[in-house]
């Protein structure tokens, strides 16, 4: 005959199965209790690493502020103090002009004209860096910016000191934006003085300056129909002392570098597009309004 288990057989084996199943339990939990604490110091060690490399990032950075900051200091006292001997040298040179230029043969008047010339370059290299390390030593006062009228005011002022120059500027409905009046002034500046330079070539030459809306901020673009550049020297561009044309275009090299520094300060960036000979396309980025609904 079939066996059947009893009621206490069947209790023997349920409180077999529960002490098995008790036991199972214990081990997966000394299982987990052992891998969390593996977890743990590998947590803990790895907090340690990120807090060095944290400090030592601190350090690194307080040590290239102080160097920026000493370089920067550097910069504006070499400047100034090279001004006394630059009108020392243009003084004495217009002197000699004018109280032997007479006697001068041919080769003489063109060595003073020379260093005349030169000390004027110089005189303009100096102010440019001042104004490069003025950007960074200057505090900041942000607001709102009616980007619109200040292009219109900035072209008045490029236009009041090219007279003679034909250039058809074309100003769309600017977007207003955020930040310190007087540095983006400086930035606009530099970058229409820049078009206005290399457009010497055309007639007419034609400026175009538009914006639009971009991932919370505004972008401002600067066209023009110039000469261009090679898109393959584009990380020189906004370096200082770089310069991608020849000595036919006057300037030092420091305006594109002047307008960077200003833009990396509002926490936007520069670039720009182009191609020999057909012109190119200065943009950079500013903070929109935050109630802006357009973006």
């Amino acid at each position: 005959m079939e066996h059947k288990p009893s009621y206490e057989e069947l209790s023997g084996t349920l409180a077999d199965l529960e002490e098995i199943l008790r036991a199972l339990r214990n081990q997966e939990v000394d299982a987990v209790v052992g891998t969390s604490d593996i977890l743990l110091l590998r947590l803990r060690a790895t907090e340690e690493a990120l807090k060095k490399q944290r400090d030592d990032l601190g350090k690194l950075v307080r040590e290239l502020e102080a160097a920026n900051k000493e370089l920067e200091s550097f910069s504006y006292s070499v400047s100034h103090d090279l001004r006394a001997p630059l009108r020392t040298i243009d003084g004495y040179s217009r002197m000699l002009v004018k109280k032997y230029g007479s006697a001068f043969d041919e080769d003489a008047g063109r060595m003073i004209a020379v260093i005349r010339r030169n000390a004027e370059k110089m005189g303009l290299l100096i102010d440019d860096l001042l104004s490069f390390s003025k950007v960074a030593r200057n505090e900041m006062t942000t607001a709102t910016i009616d980007m619109e009228a200040l292009a219109d005011e900035v072209w008045k002022d490029l236009q009041a000191g090219n007279p003679d120059r034909e250039c058809e500027v074309r100003i769309a409905k600017l977007l207003p934006g955020i930040g310190d009046r007087p540095l983006i002034r400086q930035a606009l500046f530099n970058i229409l003085a820049n078009a206005v330079k290399f457009t010497m070539i055309r007639t007419p030459a034609v400026i175009e300056l538009d914006s639009y809306c971009e991932s919370g901020n505004i972008v401002y673009c600067v066209k023009d129909n110039g000469v261009g550049f090679d898109m393959a020297y584009h990380d020189k561009l906004f370096g200082a002392f770089q310069r991608l044309h020849g000595e036919e275009y006057e300037g030092t090299g420091v305006g594109l570098a002047i307008v960077q520094r200003i833009i990396n300060r509002h926490g936007g960036r520069i670039w720009a597009e182009s191609e020999p000979d057909k012109g190119a396309a200065f943009y950079f980025t500013l903070p929109a309004l935050k109630n802006d609904s357009s973006l």
